[in-house]
C-alpha cells in the first residue's frame, strides 16, 4: 500500500484509540508486524495543549517507524494550524478524524458528526492538505446513521480535495461499537474512489482479515480493539495472508517476555508514576481471558510502585510453573 511517498510493507495499521495507541504501544505492534501505525487521536484547539500528556503526545522526533499523527476538530484554520505543528515536531502523515462516535467530541462538531456537513468536510480537508506536504489521510464511518450512510460522499470529496488515503470503520456514528461492523458500504468506497481504501471494524483475526481483503477490495485492514492485549496479532495475520496458514499461539514465556518490555516501557515513556497507573489497563487486556489471570488483575491495580508491578508479574508467571 503506498501512501503519498510511503510505502507500506505489509498491508495491517494499528487504528488510532484515545488512551491506548501512545507510543510504547505502537512500537511494539509495529515490531510485531503491524505496517504503521496511527496516534491517539489530537485536538486541533491550542488552548488544550498545555498538559503533560499533550505534550508528549506531540513529539514524534524520536519515534521509529512511519509517524502517523492523527488530528480532532471542527475549525479548519485551526485544524491547518495543528497539521503544521505536528509536522514540525516529526509527523510524516496527518490523519484527520472524522471518525470519533465520542458525544464529547461530536459535541463540538468533530469527529463524525462532520459526516453530516460535506460542505464542511471539504473545508477541513483542503485546509488541512494545503497546510502540509506531507500527506494527509481521512478517517471516517460509513455515515451518520443507518439511514445516512453517505461514506460514498465523503470519500469522493475526500479524493477531490487531494487525501492520499482513506480509512472506513464500517459502522454509523449511531452504531457506536454495538452489533457487527458492516462491509458492503466499504467495497461500494473502495470501487466509487482510485485513493487507497482502508477497512476498519471487528477484524479480530487472521480469517477475518483474510475475508475483509478479498470481499471490499480494500488496500489494507486496520485493526484496533483486537490488538488490546494481542499485539501479536498483527504477526498472526502476516503470516496467514503470506502463506495461508496459521501461526500457533504465542508461548507463555514470550507472553511473559512482551509484558514485562510493554510494561517498562511505559513507565519509562510515562514516568513512574503514570506509567503505573496506565499499565493497569494493559495488563488486565493481556490478562483478561486467563482464569488466572483474575484475582492478579485485583492485585496488580492496587499497586503504585512500577518496581512493585515488575515484581507482582514476575511473580505471576512464575506462579504458573
Amino acid at each position: 500500500m503506498q501512501i503519498g511517498p510511503h510505502t507500506l510493507e505489509t498491508p495491517l495499521i494499528v487504528a488510532p484509540m484515545a488512551g491506548v495507541t501512545d507510543r510504547p504501544f505502537r512500537e511494539l505492534c509495529l515490531r510485531l508486524g503491524a505496517g504503521m501505525a496511527v496516534s491517539e487521536m489530537l485536538l486541533a484547539n491550542p488552548d488544550v495543549w498545555d498538559t503533560q500528556k499533550t505534550r508528549m503526545r506531540m513529539d514524534h522526533s524520536a519515534e521509529g517507524g512511519l509517524r502517523s499523527v492523527q488530528i480532532a476538530g471542527a475549525d479548519p484554520e485551526m485544524m491547518a494550524f495543528a497539521a503544521r505543528y505536528n509536522v514540525e515536531q516529526g509527523a510524516q502523515i496527518v490523519d484527520i478524524n472524522m471518525g470519533c462516535p465520542a458525544k464529547k467530541v461530536n459535541k463540538k462538531l468533530a469527529g463524525s458528526a462532520l459526516l453530516r456537513q460535506p460542505d464542511l468536510v471539504r473545508t477541513i480537508c483542503r485546509a488541512v492538505v494545503d497546510a502540509v506536504e506531507v500527506p494527509v489521510t481521512l478517517k471516517i464511518r460509513t455515515g451518520w446513521d443507518p439511514d445516512n450512510r453517505n461514506g460514498e460522499e465523503i470519500a469522493r470529496i475526500a479524493e477531490d480535495c487531494g487525501i492520499a488515503a482513506l480509512a472506513v470503520h464500517g459502522r454509523t456514528r449511531t452504531d457506536l461499537y454495538r452489533g457487527e461492523a458492516e462491509y458492503d458500504t466499504i467495497r461500494a468506497i473502495k470501487q466509487a474512489v482510485s485513493i487507497p481504501v482502508v477497512a476498519n471494524g471487528d477484524i479480530d483475526s487472521p480469517e477475518k482479515a483474510r475475508y475483509v481483503l478479498d470481499y471490499t477490495g480494500v488496500d489494507a485492514v486496520m485493526i484496533g480493539r483486537a490488538a488490546q492485549g494481542r499485539p501479536w496479532i498483527f504477526r498472526e495475520i502476516r503470516h496467514f495472508l503470506e502463506t495461508g496458514t496459521k501461526l500457533p499461539p504465542p508461548e507463555r514465556e514470550e507472553v511473559r517476555t512482551l509484558m514485562n518490555e510493554h510494561v517498562t516501557n511505559l513507565h519509562q515513556f510515562y514516568g513512574a508514576y503514570l506509567g503505573a497507573r496506565i499499565a493497569r489497563k494493559h495488563v488486565g487486556w493481556y490478562l483478561d481471558e486467563e482464569e488466572t489471570g483474575r484475582e492478579f488483575r485485583k492485585h496488580f491495580n492496587a499497586l503504585d510502585c512500577a518496581d512493585a508491578q515488575l515484581e507482582a508479574l514476575e511473580a505471576y508467571f512464575d506462579g504458573l510453573g
